[in-house]
């Protein structure tokens, strides 16, 4: 059984302070770049609607335990909102709004019709069985379903959530609507109306991008030095993907620790020993340090864990050329500047972990339309997608002499400040 944890929780609040603030900052300086007035922003730095909500669940030893979680809307003045549900011991408030403003970027980034939205409860489902899970999945439902459906608000997996609580969660709402609903939610399996590639969308845009970034800096992706942290559903792909390759992944890390071999690891046999979650470093005992880890030698560093792992502290010491942002909000404001000062090629989260979305957003298309594409289809669309955001995201950049991530901030508030002019809004 679990608890909520509000000690986590607040261990933790400082740097989700951080990452709204900095959202916030950056999405400012982008907007007063575009020529936007005052109001925009006063819209833009928190979602429209903060939903808390309690969900009470038996748990196996007979008590009820309830747990507390969130739904932000960003803006649904492009459409309706879009975004996963964590289950995580140090999920907050701030944070979930965050995600949900990164969410509404990476939907105008790759151009979707989407707001963004974003979802979590404060829960260990690494502590909870099968069984309390399910509950934990459909009392959530109940409790948000008023505001949810295919056209108001779109949940999807996200950190420590899977096809199977999206199936849980798609099965309770289409009881709740009395008709079987697909499109109320994406990354379901297959058989319920998933599409093909949604498991692996995330990772295959992480490597799009760090195959177009290598090209960026002249060299071959084939032989590259990479490091890996996080060893989780997008960077155990990731990691596949990129040793399929051709790439030499020297390291990678889980919760518990990291691994590296400076000739390349198994990525093959770790895949085959890692657990559910991720976790395979506490199979071996010569491990480094996540901090260790950051700071290896390498030419392409990917951060695919949580936030803050790059900061004013450590961003000196980065041998990367190329750092790839997989997770969300990794790199903080001063490292990104440090970082690009340096000359290092930062690829911001809002692209480079687009492709999870892209592929929602094609699943949620096939919902509607009652009709499925191969997963040749999709990762053709998927490829064509990410190749023509990373370039207009890199041009704007080298055009206006901007780094990385305010360049596709600029290009991903633009849609979503146009529909909201339109509207009369602002």
């Amino acid at each position: 059984m679990v608890a909520d944890r509000p000690t986590d929780s607040t261990r933790q609040e400082n740097n989700n302070t951080d990452v709204l603030d900095s959202t916030r900052t950056v999405i400012k300086t982008a907007l007063e770049k575009l020529g936007y007035p005052d109001e925009v922003y006063e819209l833009f730095k928190d979602p429209i609607r903060m939903i808390t909500v309690r969900i009470p669940v038996r748990m196996d030893d007979g008590s009820i335990k309830v747990f507390t979680g969130y739904r932000a809307q960003h803006n649904d003045a492009v459409g309706p909102t879009k975004g996963g549900v964590r289950f995580h011991p140090n999920v907050t408030e701030r944070e979930v709004k965050a995600l949900s403003i990164w969410m509404t970027l990476k939907a105008g980034i790759v151009n979707l019709p989407y707001g963004g939205g974003k979802g979590g409860i404060i829960c260990d489902p690494r502590e909870m069985s099968f069984r309390e899970l399910e509950g934990l999945s459909r009392g959530y439902v109940r409790a948000i379903s008023q505001v949810v459906g295919p056209t108001k608000d779109i949940p999807a997996p996200d950190v420590m959530t899977n096809s199977q609580i999206m199936a849980w969660m798609m099965d309770e709402y289409s009881r709740i609507d009395e008709f079987n609903n697909p499109g109320f939610i994406t990354g379901k399996p297959i058989v319920l109306g998933g599409s093909h590639g949604r498991e692996t969308a995330t990772a295959k845009g992480v490597t799009i991008c760090i195959k177009e970034a290598t090209k960026k800096r002249g060299f071959d992706l084939k032989g590259a030095k990479v490091v890996v942290q996080g060893f989780g559903a997008a960077g155990s792909f990731l990691s596949k993907f990129l040793h399929d390759a051709g790439a030499k992944v020297v390291g990678i890390s889980d919760a518990y620790g990291a691994l590296h071999d400076p000739d390349g690891l198994d990525i093959d046999y770790l895949l085959d020993r890692r657990d559910s979650f991720g976790t395979v470093t506490k199979l071996f005992n010569n491990t480094i340090t996540n901090k260790e880890l950051l700071e290896l030698d390498c030419d392409i560093l990917v951060p695919a864990a949580v936030e803050n792992q790059i900061t004013e502290e450590n961003a000196q010491n980065i041998k990367a050329s190329i750092v790839v942002e997989a997770a969300n909000g990794p790199t903080t404001m001063e490292a990104t500047q440090i970082l690009t000062d340096r000359g290092i090629l930062l690829v911001p989260d809002v692209i480079a972990s687009a492709g999870g979305v892209t592929v929602s957003y094609f699943e949620w298309v096939q919902n509607n339309q009652g009709y499925y594409w191969s997963e040749e289809e999709i990762d053709e669309k998927l490829h064509d997608t990410m190749i023509k955001s990373f370039n207009t995201i890199y041009n704007t950049a080298q055009t206006r002499k901007i780094d990385m991530r305010l360049a596709a901030y600029m290009i991903g508030v633009r849609k979503t400040a146009e529909a909201s002019r339109f509207r009369g809004w602002v």
